[in-house]
Formats: structure tokens, sequence, C-alpha cells
């Protein structure tokens, strides 16, 4: 049976969907966006920044289903501008020192609220 989770205290998704999913051990988060889930303020000022709050509000929701990054098993990035890859990609590196989920980063043309940055991801317990 499937079970939804979301971050304690944050507002509900704007959409019909759910923050994370879990279903037999899995945990599916929803593309998390550099939205601070407790003041509703984005933090964008710069790529780095960003990529920060998505990875926080990712460790949140596995809190939330007794999970750390290390049960990251798959991501999935995007973002707007892969000319900000190597400074997003020197903090994503810094949330994963030992072995590093499977992911792709991909670029896209826009995203909600017109944030530089997304990131989906699959954890096993």
């Amino acid at each position: 049976m499937k079970k939804a989770i979301q971050i304690p205290g944050a507002p509900a998704p704007i959409g019909p969907y759910s923050q994370a999913i879990v279903q037999n051990g899995t945990v599916y988060v929803s593309g998390q966006i550099p939205l601070n889930a407790f003041t509703g303020e984005l933090e964008i000022a710069t790529i780095e920044e960003a990529t920060h709050r998505v990875l926080k509000n990712i460790e949140l929701l596995l809190k939330e289903a007794g999970l750390d990054l290390t049960h990251i098993v798959k991501c999935s990035i995007f973002m707007t501008d892969l000319g900000q890859f190597a400074e997003m990609n020197a903090v994503y590196g810094s949330y994963f020192p030992g072995v590093p989920p499977a992911r792709e980063t991909v670029q896209v043309v826009k995203l909600p609220m017109n944030v530089p940055i997304e990131i989906s991801c699959i954890a096993i317990a």
C-alpha cells in the first residue's frame, strides 16, 4: 500500500501530486525545487544556494520516511542552464561522499516558478 510523505509544516503541494510516495520500502521523491518549505521563499541567488536547498528538501522528505541520502539509488536533475553544471555538481557531490546514486542531468527550457534546478529521486530502504 502506498503512503504519501510530506515535509512537516510545509504547505501542501500546489497540484495533484504528493511530495513523496513510499511503496514497499521504496521512496519516490517528486521533483523538488529550491523553495524553502518553512518560509515559502525561493533560494535561488546562486545555483549553489539553489542546489543546497533542493537537496535539503530531499533530506527532509527522506527523514520522514526513516531514510537518508545514502538510500538514494537514482536522481534526475533538471537545469535551465547547463553552463552552471560544474557549480551544481560540486554542491551535489558534497551530499554524496560515498557511492553516489545513478543519475542524469538535462537542460530544460523552463521549470516551475522560474527556478534554475529541480531534482527528483528514488530511495530504497
